[in-house]
């Protein structure tokens, strides 16, 4: 179990108010990681923090940050730094989705779901991988779809992003290897959570849960495992690849 253990380490979780983001935070902390959380609520994210620390002697902080401003993400990453000192581990997972047919997608939802699910890892990426090269040691998780392998109608822009974020990871693994970071992707699939919660009808829910291996819909808490994986030293031999935690979905 050494292996798993985040002790000193201090981890940024993007959207981590709720869902996966939540989680995972709370997967970290449990390991022994502090663990800073962004997204743009205040309200969600100071109980979201009450409940990742509960019960634990680890600290952590919460920051405001809209994605979709670039300005915003660089301010995140100044503040995660002067607050912690550092950031080991950088979750991006953070992400939105617009569904709207090739013919009448609107400029403005196609940059806003660029800029959110996309850009912001980027930004937010630069920012923070010149401290992590400085200690040889860092591990980066872009949270991708299983929708960056397949699609549904209407998820244009969203699969886009999805599917280029497998690509940046390969490119950022190769730029950063040498410095010790691990750069790798997790692809989810049929995860009930806030935003598949709000989109998909009771009938496309069923027909998700039914096409899977497992008959049924993950819960948040089980991307933790693979998420622990990809951010300790029992990964540390991962970079450059995309798991796919799907309960077999793809396999169909």
């Amino acid at each position: 179990m050494n292996l798993f253990d985040l002790k000193g380490k201090v981890a940024l979780v993007t959207g981590g108010s709720k869902g996966l983001g939540k989680a995972m935070a709370r997967g970290l902390v449990e390991a022994g990681a502090d663990v800073v959380i962004s997204s743009r609520h205040e309200n969600e994210l100071k109980s979201a923090l009450e409940e990742i620390l509960r019960g634990t002697d680890r600290k952590g902080r919460y920051f405001v940050a809209d994605m979709g401003r670039r300005a915003e993400v660089l301010r995140l990453a100044r503040s995660a730094l002067e607050e912690m000192g550092r950031i080991d581990i950088l979750i991006n997972n953070a992400g939105t989705n617009i569904p709207q047919p090739i013919d009448q997608i609107k400029d403005e939802d196609w940059d806003k779901i660029m800029e959110i699910n996309l850009n912001s890892i980027m930004v937010l990426t630069r920012a923070l991988v010149p401290q992590m090269k400085s200690r040889g040691w860092g591990r980066i998780i872009h949270i991708s779809s299983v929708m960056g392998f397949i699609s549904k109608e209407g998820r244009n822009a969203y699969s886009a992003t999805k599917a280029a974020l497998i690509g940046l990871a390969r490119s950022n693994a190769l730029d950063l290897g040498r410095h010790g970071i691990t750069v790798n992707c997790l692809a989810p699939g049929p995860f009930l959570t806030d935003l598949p919660g709000r989109l998909l009808s009771a009938e496309e829910k069923q027909e998700f849960a039914r096409l899977t291996a497992l008959g049924r819909w993950a819960e948040p808490r089980e991307l933790v495992g693979p998420a622990l994986l990809l951010a300790s030293d029992a990964g540390s031999y991962i970079t450059a690849e995309t798991l796919v935690v799907d309960g077999g979905w793809l396999a169909r």
